[in-house]
């Protein structure tokens, strides 16, 4: 079995082995993955992390030895909290984006394969419970951030992509899409009883989970809706005001932190 870790800013993952393939996700830096087969010069990858599967380009695949791998899923790991900042290591120089893994970083180094890099922006506290005001400050910085979907960068992401970013900032790892967060957390059966950090889930005509959301204060939401913005919350679902429609139907509301 053979393993890597992103040592790009973030890497395109496809749906199928192609350039044109649809975009489906995104690799971020610090993050390892297991490679599953290759074909011709692409890679379908498992990001360890969420187990997310796709194809990456062989290009963009940094190797490391089973031993880092095994280590690096038995720590907790903090992430980098600036928007973008750098790593460096000898005259290398890499950009990183917030939400980006910081693998075995000690407050000035961190280790990526066998390289050391210094890093000097902010990064949380791996070990660290949450805190409400925390979760809502993180959340707000993706503020106009622009909708792409399959990406999780605070310069392009999907709905899905943005609360799960928030999330594993928080220290908590959700799953990659919609329909498979929802079944993370306890219900909350009124909209008028959110909390911040709540996560409320939208769906389509056929029943099927298309959307979620990230509960702020006074029943206003915050989601990844041609940009991450922030509309109102009731039992029916989304009310955009400035289009004067409700944009998504409510199906459920999820508690991830029951504590806060």
């Amino acid at each position: 079995m053979d393993y890597g870790i992103c040592a790009l800013s973030h890497v395109p993952v496809r749906r199928e082995a192609s350039d044109k393939s649809e975009l489906i996700s995104e690799l971020f830096f610090g993050e390892c993955y297991t490679v599953l087969t290759q074909q011709g010069n692409w890679l379908q990858v498992q990001n360890a992390a969420d187990q997310y599967e796709g194809w990456i380009d062989t290009k963009q695949h940094s190797p490391v030895k089973s031993s880092y791998f095994t280590d690096w899923q038995n720590h907790q790991h903090p992430r980098a909290l600036d928007v973008v900042q750098t790593v460096s290591h000898a005259d290398i120089r890499i950009p990183i984006l917030i939400g980006s893994t910081l693998p075995f970083f000690d407050g000035m180094n961190l280790r990526l394969g066998d390289k050391k890099y210094l890093f000097h922006g902010r990064a949380t506290n791996a070990t660290q419970a949450v805190k409400e005001n925390f979760l809502k400050k993180i959340a707000c910085t993706y503020l106009k951030a622009p909708y792409v979907w399959g990406g999780r960068s605070v310069f392009g992401l999907d709905c899905s992509g943005f609360v799960q970013q928030v999330y594993g900032i928080c220290s908590y790892q959700l799953p990659r899409d919609a329909w498979q967060q929802v079944s993370h957390g306890q219900e909350v059966y009124f909209a008028t009883q959110t909390k911040p950090g709540d996560l409320a889930f939208f769906d389509n005509a056929e029943g099927r989970i298309v959307h979620v959301g990230l509960m702020l204060e006074h029943n206003q939401i915050i989601h990844a809706h041609g940009e991450v913005r922030i509309d109102t919350l009731d039992h029916q679902g989304i009310y955009n005001a400035e289009r004067k429609r409700y944009t998504h139907q409510l199906r459920i509301i999820k508690r991830i932190f029951p504590e806060l």
